[in-house]
């Protein structure tokens, strides 16, 4: 059996596009995957119920636990969340993808650089797929008898294209390789003390916060993610 991997899918949840369109893609990255990348989405475990602060600290569990990620890029101003979870990841050395399909422009950059501030650019283990929303659709429209067939293409290209570039950065050595264990574990143990507000007591769950990082870095070296 196949190794499997898993991946926290960030982006906007605000609305019916949003949420449609996520679980979409993420069944059909899943299914063209074989099952080799099953996503994680934070719809899928929020409530709305919850307290703000609840809600925090499950998402970043949910980026710290993850193998990989997935960050949606889109709009002319990023998500702000979506960042902070990106920034999150970047700290752990979780191989990413970022995924910006809207087609128009935005950021600081110059015209050969990303559609978005600068600082969310140039990080180490991340590869960048951007694509024009529109033009794919209208491909899709024009190759299928109607809406329901256009929008099975339009998705199914769009994840392979997602799961390309999931091999190809999954396949990139890890900054922390040549780390020792016990200082990748410290890494993660700060990770999960210094965001507060009980995020390291909810992942310790009733355990330690050095038997929790000691999990999460020993999963993802089983998997090769971590040297």
């Amino acid at each position: 059996m196949s190794t499997e991997y898993t991946i926290y899918f960030a982006g906007e949840l605000f609305d019916h596009k949003h949420l449609v369109g996520n679980a979409l893609l993420a069944a059909r990255i899943e299914r063209l995957s074989d099952g080799r990348y099953r996503c994680i989405l934070p719809q899928d475990l929020e409530q709305t119920g919850s307290r703000a602060v609840d809600i925090r600290n499950q998402d970043l569990i949910g980026v710290a636990s993850c193998d990989l990620a997935l960050f949606n890029f889109d709009g002319t101003e990023l998500d702000s969340g979506t960042v902070v979870e990106f920034m999150y990841a970047k700290m752990l050395d979780i191989p990413a993808v970022i995924l910006r399909t809207d087609f128009r422009g935005g950021g600081d950059q110059d015209t050969d650089g990303d559609a978005w501030n600068l600082m969310a650019s140039f990080y180490p283990r991340t590869r960048n797929l951007t694509l024009n929303a529109m033009a794919w659709y209208q491909e899709a429209r024009r190759e299928s008898d109607t809406a329901e067939d256009a929008g099975e293409r339009y998705h199914a290209r769009i994840a392979s294209a997602i799961i390309e570039q999931l091999d190809a950065v999954r396949a990139e050595p890890s900054l922390l390789g040549d780390a020792a264990p016990d200082g990748v574990e410290r890494l993660y143990r700060w990770a999960l003390r210094f965001p507060g507000g009980g995020l390291a007591e909810r992942i310790a769950a009733g355990g330690s916060v050095e038997g929790a990082a000691h999990r999460l870095v020993s999963g993802k070296r089983a998997k090769g993610l971590l040297g």
